[in-house]
């Protein structure tokens, strides 16, 4: 089996910075993407970043500028760094990681539980 456990996250005020972390334990043959995805009250969950293993990085448009996101390989760990919080930026954020596992084969989606962000104006 595989865990993703995500740690960080809690309440700031706007304009403030949070770190999300999210490691990834158990049975992992290799990791591809790793990605952090947020999900807000009656929306749907959408993709914040993502970063490949090569280090290639994408963002939602919304969080370009202010929202980095890095990886350490050999920890089997992906980072969220948030700055400059908004209030839209309230949410659960969820880590995924894309994981090649001997426990099953190909390429599997795993998720991390999920932590709350909270920004207030």
């Amino acid at each position: 089996q595989v865990q993703l456990v995500e740690s960080g996250g809690g309440s700031v005020q706007a304009g403030g910075s949070l770190g999300l972390s999210c490691a990834a334990s158990g049975s992992i043959s290799s990791i591809n993407t790793m990605g952090w995805y947020r999900q807000a009250p009656g929306k749907q969950r959408e993709l914040v970043a993502a970063i490949t293993s090569g280090g290639n990085t994408n963002y939602v448009d919304s969080v370009k500028g202010r929202f980095t996101i890095s990886r350490d390989n050999a920890k089997n760990t992906v980072y969220l760094q948030m700055n400059s919080l908004k209030p839209d930026d309230t949410a659960v954020y969820y880590c995924n990681a894309e994981v090649r596992s001997l426990a099953w084969v190909g390429i599997n989606d795993c998720w991390g539980q999920g932590t709350q962000v909270t920004v207030s104006s």
